[in-house]
């Protein structure tokens, strides 16, 4: 059958249904590694008393519920760009607004339409991952105040165990269409001296980079990359609101 390859937010249309049917209560817990049980957890972030902090890709937003419930930012503004997400983190957490704002829009487009808003952004294994980090790593510097913070992890090696890129070229990896159809979607994953690279020449700086092993054995499992960078330059409210590369697919 013939494969198709989009970006269209209906591919997450069949993600996380049956634990969004299940699972209402605000998690306990932050992880930021691929099996969501181990490495450190939301005090990576810091001090985020009175922030305004992103999170990009937000899916089902239980990350992003977690800091607006535990961490006591001015707001948490969830940002995905699939409806069928969307309408799953109003489901579960939109009883939590104004606090946590839920978004429905492409990460980038929502970046750039918000220059000097945010002190902090995040993903765990989100939008960073799923979009061309030449065109959101310096969208979501502008939208940093100064010395704003972007925290994010990601995959360390593909899941079949394959090295990571050592250049910024994406994989097509397997999706479904909201009707079932086989599909593709690009993932980006990256040696560390990349983003490294990548996030330089965004305009970001102090990087760093923290290799969290795979707690444990077993299928598909990962190493995690927990990335940090400031936005130093200068940069006020908190308000809601491409090039062609090789492909190869996993």
């Amino acid at each position: 059958m013939r494969q198709v390859t989009t970006t269209s937010p209906d591919l997450w249309h069949h993600y996380g249904r049956t634990r969004a049917a299940t699972g209402h209560d605000v998690p306990d817990t932050f992880c930021w590694t691929w099996s969501q049980d181990g490495g450190p957890g939301s005090e990576v972030l810091g001090d985020l008393t009175g922030l305004c902090v992103g999170d990009l890709g937000a899916g089902s937003a239980r990350h992003a519920a977690h800091l607006a419930t535990r961490r006591q930012p001015a707001q948490v503004v969830a940002i995905d760009s699939s409806a069928a997400q969307h309408a799953r983190a109003i489901g579960l957490y939109g009883h939590l607004a104004p606090r946590l704002h839920l978004v429905h829009a492409d990460v980038v487009d929502h970046l750039r339409i918000a220059p000097d808003t945010y002190d902090v952004l995040y993903s765990v294994f989100g939008a960073i991952d799923f979009n061309d980090p030449r065109e959101l790593l310096p969208a979501a510097a502008a939208a940093l105040r100064p010395g704003g913070r972007l925290v994010f992890s990601t995959l360390s090696h593909y899941l079949s165990g394959e090295s990571a890129e050592t250049d910024v070229v994406h994989a097509d990896i397997p999706a479904k269409t909201p009707a079932g159809a086989p599909a593709t979607m690009r993932r980006w994953v990256l040696q560390e001296h990349v983003w490294t690279e990548v996030l330089d020449r965004a305009g970001l700086s102090d990087i760093t980079i923290d290799l969290l092993p795979a707690p444990s054995s077993g299928h598909r499992t990962a190493d995690t990359l927990l990335v940090t960078a400031l936005r130093m330059k200068a940069r006020t409210l908190c308000h809601p609101l491409a090039r062609p590369t090789a492909a190869r697919r996993v």
